[in-house]
């Protein structure tokens, strides 16, 4: 079949000049007007005896505050990790890490001996092992809690991005990531993801998800962002980030807006050193603002800062997380934001060049924060707050701004009347039929293809029966799905191709690439997934092998569709932003032609040999 450009709401028209990463809002169609100030809840001057902004409900909550004494509310600005899969029973080996992390033997424990007022679930900590187990750890962390004089309910947290940043896997639903959705450019489908994605964490006990991500991911060199973003173009990140928000939070979930001022404009990873913006505060206010305007407007529950320096800001060379200007100055002041503001993980370099691990929640505090997340030595950090307010570095009316806020959060989600969860009917939300099947659909809006040379796709079980798949397999973002050749290998033989799975790596080594092409002449056509692809590496070298033995090739960008710009030989190129299952299962159901490719570029990609030339512009894609 003959392939067409693919016409798509809210994208720049294909052809419009995107130029380097520094001049990047000429690539798009035009930067939208300020958007307006959210209201309500996220008013500025809420707390203000004399505003007309001010919540009757707020004085149950502040005469909660009032009983409360100094560590108490010390122990509701905390957000922390604790390891194991049970609040009071976990595994020796998760008591023994809690016991040299913390110093507490489990989540009960910890809950005790410092109050938290939020834990973080990881993946790594052993924390979401299936969905009924996270129900039960999250009502034992609620007993434990609610068992002390003056208990007060948990807000239990977790990065469920989908894509690339998971915490939760299977048997949950997953989604496709952020810069999927952005090519798939469906507001609707961001705020089904959001909606769906909410009650299942809802379900579970989780009633805070750190997403969605509202960087506008300008830099195709950043490694940390990246496809986490929702693209490059402005007014289309704000529009899916505020309709992902509102999903969330109709699901009763606290969505988080991240990472305050930006951070879609580095080439260093906050969490192994400290990045620096150098935006111009115009370009802040045409670029990395609009998102967070967005959120601010569609009502957003908390947003996240960022490690990052941003001297357009404030000058002075601390991060934002740290920054009275960035976060009090210009998030609450001049954005009018009165919501919940978290830092980003205290355990990442970027927070800790400058000051000692003992100084940083001080300074958080101090700035405008107010929940602290995951400080490396939590008695560290509880002590030192606890400290300054001994002294008067910080007042108690500083500490009680921050505990209304959250607790006025905690009030919302509805955790102060039902904080537990019903872990035996967990199933009948979690990962359910509908939902699954929801996913699917909207993945298969998001796979953009980027080549087609001779009309190559789609393939036909008739005339391309036999199908080799080669190439990366990297790890699974929650750990419940791939290896991504033998899914794509399953996915196509269950569409009627004859598929067999052969792993190259994402450095295939000289013998491995003659193994492949070796394999690569007995088959019809070639499927490759890439991931990352460098000019003098071996997937590059892989993939150039294998068109030159005359069959047909096909690369899925797995992860960042600028990996075309390195295959300029290939036959056809698909972009599936990610390499979790659902994304790799819609891409062979396009490679089968049993769905039309629908995604459009929500990024420009760069030619490799001249980076300040567009290969492929925002919103290009073709499709049959």
């Amino acid at each position: 079949m003959t392939t067409r450009k693919f016409p798509s709401a809210g994208f720049p028209p294909e052809g419009a000049h995107v130029p380097s990463r520094r001049t990047v809002l000429a690539a798009t169609a035009g930067v939208t007007a300020r958007l307006a100030v959210g209201t309500g809840a996220n008013a500025l001057g809420a707390d203000d005896e004399n505003s007309p902004a001010r919540n009757p409900h707020d004085d149950r909550l502040r005469a909660l505050i009032a009983r409360m004494t100094p560590e108490e509310k010390v122990g509701q600005l905390f957000v922390m990790r604790v390891y194991g899969d049970s609040a009071t029973d976990p595994d020796q080996a998760d008591i023994d890490a809690n016991l040299k992390e913390i110093g507490v033997r489990t989540a009960a424990e910890l809950v005790e001996k410092y109050r938290v007022g939020g834990i973080i679930y990881f993946t790594w900590a052993h924390n979401t092992r299936d969905p009924r187990q996270i129900a039960e750890l999250s009502n034992g962390i609620q007993r434990a809690s609610l068992a002390r004089r003056r208990g007060l309910p948990v807000l239990i947290a977790t990065d469920q991005e989908h894509g690339a940043v998971c915490r939760i896997g299977r048997p949950a639903t997953l989604f496709p990531g952020a810069m999927a959705m952005g090519a798939g450019g469906s507001p609707d489908d961001a705020r089904t993801l959001g909606r769906l994605s909410g009650a299942e964490l809802r379900a579970m006990g989780v009633r805070q998800d750190y997403s969605p991500d509202a960087d506008v991911n300008v830099n195709p060199a950043n490694p940390i962002i990246g496809v986490r973003s929702f693209g490059a173009a402005p007014d289309a990140v704000g529009t899916l980030v505020a309709a992902e928000v509102r999903g969330y939070q109709e699901a009763g979930v606290a969505a988080t807006a991240k990472h305050f001022p930006g951070h879609g404009d580095t080439a260093v990873d906050s969490h192994t050193g400290f990045p620096v913006i150098t935006h111009s505060r115009e370009l802040w206010e045409k670029l990395d603002a609009v998102p967070f305007r967005a959120a601010i407007a569609a009502g957003v529950d908390s947003i996240m800062t960022a490690h990052i320096q941003f001297p357009a800001l404030d000058a002075s060379g601390d991060p934002a997380t740290l920054s009275r200007p960035v976060l009090t100055g210009i998030l609450r002041g001049e954005l009018g934001y009165d919501g919940v503001v978290v830092t980003d993980s205290l355990g990442m370099e970027g927070v800790r060049t400058k000051y000692g691990d003992d100084r940083v929640p001080v300074l958080a505090l101090k700035a405008g924060a107010d929940q602290l997340l995951n400080p490396p030595t939590l008695d560290i950090a509880w002590n030192a707050v606890l400290k300054a307010v001994q002294n008067g570095e910080l007042t108690e009316s500083r500490l009680d701004e921050s505990v209304l806020r959250i607790l006025r959060l905690k009030s919302r989600l509805g955790l102060l009347d039902r904080p537990y969860v019903n872990a035996k009917d967990v199933g009948r939300v979690v990962g359910t039929a509908k939902h699954l099947a929801a996913a699917d659909r909207i993945a298969e809006r998001t796979t953009t293809l980027l080549v087609n040379e001779g009309g190559l796709l789609p393939l036909s079980p008739r005339t391309h029966g036999t199908v080799l798949v080669v190439g990366a397999d990297p790890d699974s973002p929650s750990g419940t799905t791939g290896p991504p050749t033998g899914v794509l290998a399953a996915a196509l033989t269950e569409l009627g191709f004859t598929a067999t799975a052969l792993p190259t790596g994402t450095a295939p080594s000289a013998a491995t690439v003659d193994k492949a092409v070796s394999a690569a002449r007995a088959a019809d056509a070639v499927i490759v997934g890439t991931y990352n692809v460098t000019s003098g590496g071996g997937q590059r070298q892989l993939v150039e092998q294998l068109v030159a033995t005359g069959r047909p090739v096909v690369a899925v960008a797995m992860r960042n569709p600028y990996d075309v710009a390195q295959l300029a030989f290939v036959h056809a190129c698909l972009a599936t932003y990610s390499w979790t299952d659902v994304e790799l299962r819609a891409a062979a159901r396009v490679i089968a032609g049993r769905v039309a490719p629908r995604g459009r570029l929500p990024v420009p990609v760069q030619r490799a040999d001249d980076p300040t030339r567009v290969l492929y512009p925002i919103g290009h894609g073709l499709t049959y």
